[in-house]
């Protein structure tokens, strides 16, 4: 399958990331909207992975908290998972953000289950217990940018 990953600059850019993620997380893993879209979407640097129809097939962001960056939101097309777009989205994602920030800023996520081994190929390590977020298990994971 062809697909690019873009930083979603413009508002129909954000609006097509917006959508794979209600189809993977609202709709397929039945997290709640309220919980989905947050406060911090206008802050976010938002990424989308179309395919050759400018379809939305995957999706990120990241943002600046007050312990790090926290990468968010990376969604995969059900019938596209692990076919290699998850870690395209992942590099694209980090390539910005060692764009973006100092060397030795703590990088975090809170990963489901199912993707700690794709974070941990790129250094990410788990830390601490496994626990419930929206209904769905999760390990918090971090690295040193």
């Amino acid at each position: 399958m062809t697909y690019r990953v873009i930083k979603a600059r413009t508002e129909a850019e954000k609006k097509k990331s917006f959508a794979i993620r209600e189809e993977v997380f609202v709709k397929e893993q039945k997290v709640d909207a309220k919980d989905e879209f947050d406060d911090f979407e206008k802050e976010a640097h938002h990424f989308v992975a179309l395919d050759k129809n400018n379809v939305p097939v995957g999706s990120a962001r990241w943002r600046f908290t007050d312990k790090g960056i926290k990468l968010e939101r990376f969604t995969v097309k059900k019938q596209l998972r692990r076919k290699g777009l998850g870690s395209d989205i992942l590099k694209t994602v980090l390539e910005d953000i060692v764009q973006n920030a100092e060397t030795g800023t703590c990088l975090y996520m809170h990963s489901q289950l199912d993707a700690v081994p794709l974070y941990a190929k790129f250094g990410f390590q788990k830390k601490g217990r496994q626990f419930e977020e929206c209904g769905i298990m999760h390990y918090m994971m971090w690295k040193e940018l």
